[in-house]
């Protein structure tokens, strides 16, 4: 479905990253990952036969340099991690904590939107995706900014669309409710974040790496082509609106 596409996942190396590489790349796309190490995306790209990079994806020029020495780019998917902080009520956490999620996140998608989008312009156009999508924060968890920032960038996604749907570029959230494959084996409390995000599905499932790596494949072909200024959600119902 992605035959002939170049791609570029910025947080390569991290679980959802990973799973929209492995994703892009069995359906024919050229794949470059970027980390802020290269250790962190060289196994990976060994793996899938892609190009890693250290990239800073809070550094502009670096994000500028390598966006402008791909070329010509198709799709542009940004799985950083933005440094939250979980498990703290709100009303006794550090601001700083609160806010950093809100400011890297902000940052570094500004940074990869516009590096895409200047390439995209110049080659026909694109697909710029995100991964979070904003929503009511579920009882009895403690997410910092998190919702925050998820906000923040769905306000980032609207803006783009509008401003360069026109010319072919366009941007798409990928919202999944919570994958539990991403939280450790050994995390404290990992059963019962399962169960509860289990029981707030439809299906009796959530989201796993593989549907999200395939929701993004459909966002980026020629069958999501019709899309932009929107959701995606795959969250197995957890997520209604």
């Amino acid at each position: 479905m992605l035959e002939g596409k170049t791609a570029v996942i910025y947080g390569g190396g991290g679980s959802i990253g990973g799973a929209v590489a492995r994703a892009f790349a069995r359906e024919g796309a050229r794949v470059h990952l970027t980390g802020r190490t290269l250790a962190s995306v060289q196994p990976l790209a060994e793996e899938i036969g892609a190009v890693a990079a250290e990239v800073d994806a809070l550094d502009a020029r670096a994000v500028d340099e390598h966006a402008g020495a791909i070329g010509a780019l198709d799709i542009s998917f940004n799985a950083i991690s933005h440094g939250d902080v979980q498990g703290t009520p709100m009303h006794e956490m550090d601001v700083e904590d609160y806010l950093r999620p809100v400011a890297t996140a902000v940052r570094t998608t500004f940074l990869t939107m516009r590096a895409a989008a200047r390439q995209m312009l110049g080659h026909g156009g694109g697909t710029i995706l995100i991964f979070g999508g904003e929503g009511d924060p579920p009882r009895g968890y403690h997410l910092g900014g998190l919702q925050t920032a998820f906000h923040a960038l769905e306000a980032m996604r609207r803006q783009l669309s509008v401003e360069l749907g026109a010319q072919g570029v366009r941007v798409i959230t990928l919202r999944s409710g919570g994958v539990p494959e991403s939280i450790p084996a050994g995390f404290e409390g990992r059963e019962r974040i399962v169960r509860s995000l289990e029981d707030a599905s439809l299906l009796g499932r959530c989201a796993t790496f593989e549907d999200v790596g395939n929701a993004a494949v459909f966002a980026a072909s020629k069958w999501g082509s019709a899309m932009t200024g929107a959701t995606i959600n795959v969250s197995c119902g957890s997520l209604l609106d």
